[in-house]
C-alpha cells in the first residue's frame, strides 16, 4: 500500500508519467417493453423486465496529474487485450515516455507472460521494459485512481440500458473526450502517513 501512496506523492513527469488502469465488465441490456415516455410533469417509465445481451469489458487508464484518461472497449477481458492495451499505452499515448509507472490490480492476466503470448519475444520485452509496474495490494483496489474514474464514467455515461457494443464505444469515447476537455485531474489526498493512522490494524505489531 505504502508504495501506491509514495508513487502518488511523485511530482508531474512528462518523461516518467504516473498512469493507472482498471477493468470492469459491463452488461449489455435491452428493453422487452416500450416504456412510457416523458410527459409534462412526468419522468419517463421503463418497464422492470429486461433482455440480457451479453456482456463487455472497460478498460480504463488515466493519468491523474495530467487530467487526461482513455477508455477501450473489448469483447472479453483476456491476456491478449491486456496486452494489446499495454502497446498502446507505450506506443500511441506515450511515445516519448522513458519510463511510465502503471498502477493497477494485480490480476492473473498482469504478468509478462501475456505480452510474450501475444507478440514477438523482442517485441514484448520492448514493451515490458518501459514500465514500472506498482500492483495495488488484496482488497485494495480502492487505491487505484483509475477505479475512480471508472465509477464518474458509470454514474455520468453509463447509468442506463445499453444493449450493444457499438453504442457503449460511441458514448464511452464522447465522454472521454468531454472529461479531457475539461482537464478534469484527480487530487489524492491519502498519504502513507493517514495509513499509519487511520490503517494502523493492517501493519504488524511488534511485541517488546
Amino acid at each position: 500500500m505504502e508504495k501506491v501512496l509514495d508513487v502518488y506523492k511523485r511530482p508531474y513527469n512528462e518523461l516518467n508519467p504516473v498512469v493507472c488502469m482498471d477493468e470492469s465488465p459491463k452488461q449489455l441490456i435491452g428493453e422487452t417493453r416500450t416504456g412510457t415516455p416523458m410527459g409534462q410533469g412526468k419522468e419517463k417509465r421503463i418497464d422492470y423486465e429486461y433482455a440480457r445481451k451479453g456482456t463487455c469489458n472497460i478498460f480504463m487508464v488515466n493519468e491523474p496529474l495530467n487530467g487526461k484518461r482513455r477508455v477501450k472497449i473489448t469483447e472479453r477481458k483476456t491476456k491478449v487485450d491486456w496486452a494489446i492495451l499495454l502497446k498502446e499505452i507505450v506506443d500511441d499515448d506515450y511515445p516519448n515516455a522513458e519510463k511510465i509507472t502503471l498502477v493497477m490490480d494485480n490480476f492473473k492476466t498482469h504478468s509478462p507472460g501475456a505480452l510474450y503470448e501475444t507478440f514477438e519475444p523482442k517485441e514484448a520485452k520492448r514493451i515490458w521494459d518501459k514500465f514500472e509496474f506498482v500492483f495495488t495490494p488484496k482488497h485494495g483496489s480502492w487505491l487505484n485512481m483509475a477505479e475512480i474514474e471508472l465509477n464518474v464514467l458509470g454514474s455520468q455515461c453509463l447509468n442506463r440500458r445499453i444493449d450493444n457494443m457499438e453504442e457503449i464505444i460511441a458514448e464511452t469515447k464522447a465522454w472521454e473526450n468531454h472529461r479531457n476537455n475539461k482537464d478534469a485531474k484527480i487530487n489524492w489526498q491519502f498519504t502513507t502517513k493517514d495509513s499509519r493512522i487511520k490503517l494502523k490494524r493492517l501493519y504488524p505489531s511488534i511485541l517488546t
